[in-house]
C-alpha cells in the first residue's frame, strides 16, 4: 500500500478540492492538498511519520458493551488467586453477550458472537459445559482449536498466530469478546520486562481496536501482596495492568461472620470509574444430562475500592488483641512526665505483641513523641484529655543533655521550656523492616533523629 493509499483511507472519501470552485480551504483540506502535492512528485518520500490534525479528527464516545466494565475495541485484564472462577466469570459474560442477556448490574446487552482460547482447559469436557450451564448460545461461541500454517496444523499460538486469529474474526462478524486465557502467553519473551511485555502486547491492541471486540486476558495475583493494590498484583510486569484500559480482579475474602465471600471489582479503569464491584458464587450444575459444570450466579452490586472490597474484615480476636495491646501501652505511659520508647516497647513484646502491634496501639491513643539528647532514645506520653496531639520535637531537645543520661521519666514541664519556633514536625514511615518515625526540619535542614521500635 502506499502513502498516497494510505492518506485516503486516513481521510475516506477526501479528494483535492477544486481551487475554482471554492477559493478558500478548511485547514483539513488545505493539509490533505499540500500531502498529495508532495507524494505525487517522483522524488516524494514515502517513508516518515504520519501526523494528523486535530481537525481531521472527529471526537467520539467510548463504546461499552457493559457499561463502565467493558469496552468495545479495547484490551482488559481479569486477575486474582488461582480457583477464584476467573475462566468461569468470562464464559458467564460470554453466554449473556451470545444471547443478548441481562449483565450483573441488570442492563441488556448487544447480543453477537464470543471467540475463546484458553491454553488450560479443554473446550469439550469443561469449556464448553460451563458456556451451556451459563445458558449461552452455542452457535455463537466459536474455541480457538489450532492454528493452520503452510499446511500444518500446529497449537494456537497467542505470541505468534494474532494475525491468524484476526482473519478468522473477520470472516465470523459481529464478534464481540474475545477471552485470551492465560494473557501472559501472547508474551514471547520474559514477562517481567516492561519493554517487553509492552510490545508483545501491542498485536492483542491492535486486534482489539481492528475488530471492535474487547478483549478480556486472564491473568493471575502474585505470591504475597495482601493489602496492597490489586492492580499491583497482577503477576508479570507492570505493563499488563497499563496496558490494559480496565483491570478487574477476582478474589475469595471472608466476612464478618467468617463466611466464604467471593468479591469481583474494578481495579483500575483509564475510560470509566475505578471502583465498584458484585458479590458471586460458583456453584456446580448439570449443564445436560450426565455433565456437571461450574456456573457463576451473581449477588448484590457492592461500593468501593478493590482494595477496600478485596480487603479482610477485623475478626474478633485481632480487635481484642488491638485493643488489649492500647490499653496496656495506657498503662505504662500513665503518670506525669514523659515515658522511654524502648521501655514502654520492651513491656508490650514481654507480653507477647509485636512491634507493629505496639505502634498500631500507640497511634490508637494518640501517643505524643518527643526526641531526647543525642545519646538518648525517644520518649512517649499521652496527651491531655486523650485528644490527639501533633507529636512534635524541638532542636535543643535533640542536641541538649548530658552524654551519660539514662532513660527516665521526663517532667512535662521540660517540655513547655523550648521556644515554638523550633518545633519540627514527625513524617511517619512504615517499612517492611521496621516502623520508623524521621523528624524532619525545613528551618534547621535535613533529617537529624527517627524512631525505630
Amino acid at each position: 500500500m502506499s502513502a498516497l493509499d494510505i492518506l485516503d483511507e486516513m481521510v475516506p472519501g477526501m479528494a483535492p478540492p477544486e481551487p475554482t470552485k471554492r477559493k478558500v480551504k478548511t485547514p483539513s483540506e488545505a493539509e490533505y492538498e499540500r500531502a498529495v502535492t508532495h507524494l505525487a512528485k517522483p522524488n516524494a518520500v514515502n517513508n516518515g511519520v504520519i501526523l494528523v490534525c486535530g481537525t481531521m479528527l472527529t471526537p467520539k464516545p467510548i463504546e461499552w458493551l457493559w457499561r463502565d466494565w467493558i469496552a468495545k475495541g479495547k484490551v482488559h485484564i481479569l486477575a486474582g488467586a488461582p480457583g477464584q472462577g476467573k475462566t468461569t466469570i468470562v464464559i458467564a459474560i460470554a453466554a449473556i453477550i451470545s444471547i443478548g442477556g441481562r449483565l450483573p448490574d441488570g442492563t441488556i446487552c448487544e447480543a453477537g458472537h464470543v471467540v475463546i482460547w484458553t491454553g488450560e482447559d479443554d473446550p469439550e469436557d469443561t469449556l464448553l459445559p460451563r458456556f451451556l450451564a451459563a445458558g449461552g448460545d452455542p452457535s455463537k461461541v466459536h474455541f480457538v482449536k489450532a492454528t493452520l500454517i503452510d499446511g500444518e496444523i500446529l497449537p494456537f499460538d497467542p505470541a505468534r498466530d494474532l494475525g491468524h486469529l484476526l482473519a478468522a474474526i473477520d470472516r465470523i462478524g459481529d464478534v464481540k469478546l474475545v477471552m485470551v486465557d492465560p494473557v501472559v502467553s501472547a508474551v514471547a519473551g520474559d514477562s517481567h520486562k516492561n519493554g517487553e511485555v509492552r510490545r508483545a502486547l501491542q498485536p492483542l491492541v491492535d486486534l482489539a481496536a481492528a475488530t471492535g471486540a474487547a478483549v478480556v486476558g486472564i491473568s493471575h495475583f502474585s505470591k504475597g501482596g495482601q493489602g496492597q493494590d490489586p492492580t499491583q498484583r497482577v503477576i508479570g510486569s507492570v505493563a499488563f495492568a497499563a496496558v490494559a484500559r480496565v483491570v478487574l480482579v477476582a478474589a475469595k475474602v471472608k466476612n464478618a461472620e467468617g463466611e466464604d465471600r467471593r468479591i469481583l471489582a474494578r481495579s483500575k479503569s483509564n475510560i470509566g470509574p475505578d471502583d465498584g464491584g458484585f458479590e458471586y458464587h460458583l456453584e456446580q450444575v448439570e449443564a445436560l444430562p450426565g455433565i456437571q459444570a461450574s456456573r457463576i450466579a451473581w449477588g448484590q452490586a457492592l461500593a468501593g475500592t478493590a482494595q477496600e472490597l478485596l480487603a479482610e474484615p477485623e475478626d474478633d480476636d485481632t480487635h481484642s488483641t488491638a485493643s488489649d495491646a492500647a490499653e496496656l501501652l495506657r498503662e505504662c505511659l500513665t503518670g506525669p512526665g514523659w515515658f522511654p520508647a524502648k521501655d514502654a516497647t520492651k513491656t508490650l513484646t514481654d507480653a507477647g505483641f509485636t512491634k507493629k502491634q505496639v505502634w498500631a496501639a500507640s497511634k490508637k491513643i494518640h501517643v505524643t513523641r518527643r526526641k531526647g539528647a543525642m545519646n538518648e532514645g525517644w520518649y512517649w506520653q499521652i496527651p491531655g484529655g486523650g485528644q490527639p496531639a501533633f507529636a512534635i520535637a524541638t532542636l535543643e531537645d535533640s542536641i541538649e543533655g548530658s552524654e551519660g543520661s539514662t532513660f527516665k521519666k521526663m517532667e512535662s514541664s521540660e517540655s513547655s521550656e523550648s521556644s515554638e519556633s523550633s518545633k519540627v514536625p514527625f513524617r511517619l514511615e512504615d517499612s517492611e523492616d521496621s516502623l520508623i518515625l524521621n523528624v524532619e526540619s525545613s528551618e534547621h535542614g535535613g533529617i537529624f533523629g527517627e524512631e525505630r521500635l
